[in-house]
């Protein structure tokens, strides 16, 4: 009789044998799908964790994903964050398809494979699980369920570059503060709604003006954001031919726009994640409507899924590298680094790790350390050969000022003021070495590039407790129990 029941529970679990449904899910049931995920997807060395709790006492679970050995070093650390404004809920239910994918495809499509192997991914998809919960199926514009309980707008919440923010700090957006204070990310993403656009930063000005046309306010790192921005509209089928939205009204070029170009802020998040902490974080607009019927889900995310791998990929161009010191081979922690001619300052990490997005050229890295000799380093990063990004490593050692320094041929570096001084900054490397185009050909290079991706399997039903992959291991314990 007791294996008898056994084999009807197993029966059971088989029919519910499903991928994840295109719906909405709320809390509850999100956080049901996390957890099981984090059992089922195991070879991810999946850890659910909570960065923090909701004004309505909701966790805002993170899951991180990777496939990367304990002993590899300098690992970058992306993060993508879904639903920071309530009523904005395709990002949400797509941050949950991504985490299906990348496990479903681990193993069997290499470009996910190694990108797993390479790389921390850590996945927040509801931000604003409050203002999710009030807002409406259906509804492409309005503000209901947009701010948090307290109805304040979270991607109006953090620190502003030019002046003290003085809107009262709210758990959810100082939950994302420490959560950035404890993990060195390198590259983000938020998504949004309402429009079909990546805007990049910033969006904070030092002055309002009046003028009929938003200028633009560009950072030291200009051409990097473009870049970035360019990567994820060209591989999305409609974002990059740059047509209007119904309720947005206006076109953008390429699919892309400038923050503050489009409509300046203060206290907004990817502000905050590059001048604090020197991430580079993207907002990315994914659908005209805010809160589109589940009917839609499946074809955005059919426009998406490429995109945000793309995306993530990026977090391996550049330089990165280890800083030491000479003597005991022990990491620096909190060394300042700046590449010459970008005015943005960088740290090490608590063992002594650093990453930088950069486009192909020439550059200097600037390091200085707490009682260490300051070092100029000359460096290249090299134009893409494949499909995966290029990274140069460093491996630095810091030398006592109780101690000889060794001589170098390092070029000495320019002294340069450590605050920006106006919206304009120089964005170019010491001597580029990519063909003038560069950026213009990533358009053409993704229309005619073949994606090697798996494609996603096909969902009918609706259910989203046990991943597919437990197929097999089911079937056999039904043969095992009879």
């Amino acid at each position: 009789m007791q294996s008898f029941l056994k084999l009807i529970l197993i029966v059971v679990l088989v029919f519910e044998v499903r991928g994840l449904d295109f719906g909405y899910h709320k809390y509850k049931n999100l956080t049901q799908i996390l957890q099981n995920y984090s059992e089922y997807y195991s070879k991810l060395s999946p850890k659910l964790y909570s960065i923090g709790i909701s004004r309505e006492k909701r966790n805002l679970w993170v899951l991180k994903l990777t496939a990367a050995s304990a002993n590899k070093t300098a690992i970058p650390n992306v993060k993508l964050i879904g639903n920071i404004h309530g009523n904005e809920a395709v990002g949400r239910e797509l941050l949950l398809h991504l985490i299906e994918y990348l496990g479903e495809s681990y193993g069997k499509d290499p470009i996910v494979t190694w990108l797993m192997k390479n790389t921390n991914i850590h996945i927040l998809p509801s931000m604003n699980p409050d203002g999710f919960e009030k807002a409406s199926e259906g509804i492409c514009i309005g503000e209901h369920g947009r701010c948090n309980v307290k109805n304040m707008d979270l991607n109006r919440n953090f620190p502003d570059y030019y002046i003290e923010n003085r809107y009262p700090i709210q758990p959810e957006s100082q939950a994302v503060q420490k959560w950035m204070n404890e993990i060195p990310f390198i590259l983000s993403a938020s998504l949004h709604g309402g429009a079909l656009v990546v805007n990049y930063p910033f969006d904070t000005v030092k002055e309002f003006t009046s003028l009929p046309v938003n200028p633009p306010s560009l950072s030291a790192d200009d051409d990097v954001f473009i870049y970035l921005a360019k990567v994820y509209a060209n591989r999305h089928p409609k974002m990059h031919m740059g047509l209007p939205c119904p309720d947005v009204g206006r076109n953008f070029t390429g699919g892309i726009t400038n923050g503050a170009a489009w409509y300046p802020f203060r206290g907004g998040m990817q502000d905050f994640n590059y001048f604090k902490h020197g991430c580079m974080e993207l907002t990315l607009e994914i659908s005209c409507c805010k809160y589109p019927q589940a009917k839609e889900l499946p074809q955005l995310w059919e426009d998406n899924k490429y995109a945000l791998l793309d995306f993530i990929k990026q977090a391996h161009r550049g330089v990165r590298g280890v800083v030491f010191n000479n003597e005991d081979k022990k990491p620096i922690s909190g060394a300042s680094l700046k590449i010459i001619g970008r005015e943005m300052y960088f740290n090490t990490s608590k063992n002594g790790e650093f990453w930088r997005i950069l486009l192909p050229g020439k550059y200097q890295l600037q390091v200085n350390a707490t009682g260490y000799h300051s070092e100029t380093i000359n460096f290249v990063v090299h134009a893409d050969k494949n499909s995966k990004p290029k990274t140069t490593i460093l491996n630095l050692p810091m030398y006592k000022l109780t101690s000889q320094k060794p001589t170098t041929t390092a070029k000495p570096a320019t002294t340069i003021s450590r605050f920006l001084t106006s919206t304009h900054f120089p964005s170019h490397p010491v001597e580029n070495d990519k063909k003038p185009n560069y950026l213009e050909n990533i358009r053409n290079q993704h229309l005619h590039e073949k994606p090697v991706y798996l494609e996603s399997t096909s969902h009918k039903s609706i259910s989203s407790t046990i991943p597919s992959t437990t197929f097999p291991i089911i079937i056999f314990l039904i043969f095992f129990c009879i």
